[in-house]
């Protein structure tokens, strides 16, 4: 009996490690600075979260919202002579979200179709509900 108690207790404590390690972190990553170089790295790590399986979620304010822009074309940053927006392009087709905040468009004299394909304008309190969630890693850029 005592065995039989003993290998059901390894096998449940097995099972719910298993639940645990199978659970994807959640990521969320703030881009609000106009410094190429800060926008670059936050896409960097951003990269490198959802290369070790993180989900990804990036919102886009103030300055640096114009990397969801079509008409905007920021510097390439060496040593791979890539730039942000390229990266987040990259991160979007590897199934990243990335959102401009709800005030970027209308405040800039643009509309969803400026935008480039993949970039969505965020509904905060979607973001605010998604920020709350248990778990949800926060990064500020």
């Amino acid at each position: 009996m005592q065995r039989t108690s003993l290998l059901a207790s390894a096998l449940l404590a097995f099972s719910l490690s298993g639940l645990a390690t199978a659970q994807q972190t959640e990521t969320f990553v703030s881009v609000t600075s106009a410094d190429n170089q800060s926008q670059g790295f936050a896409m960097v790590l951003a990269t490198q979260m959802a290369e070790q399986k993180a989900a990804v979620r990036i919102l886009l304010c103030g300055p640096a919202a114009q990397l969801a822009l079509k008409t905007y074309e920021p510097a390439a940053l060496k040593p791979r002579n890539v730039t942000p927006k390229q990266m987040m392009q990259g991160l979007i087709k590897n199934g990243a979200t990335v959102e401009v905040c709800a005030l970027f468009l209308p405040n800039v004299d643009r509309t969803p179709a400026d935008l480039i394909e993949g970039v969505a304008v965020a509904k905060p309190a979607e973001v605010a509900t998604y920020m709350l969630k248990s778990g949800v890693r926060t990064f500020g850029f």
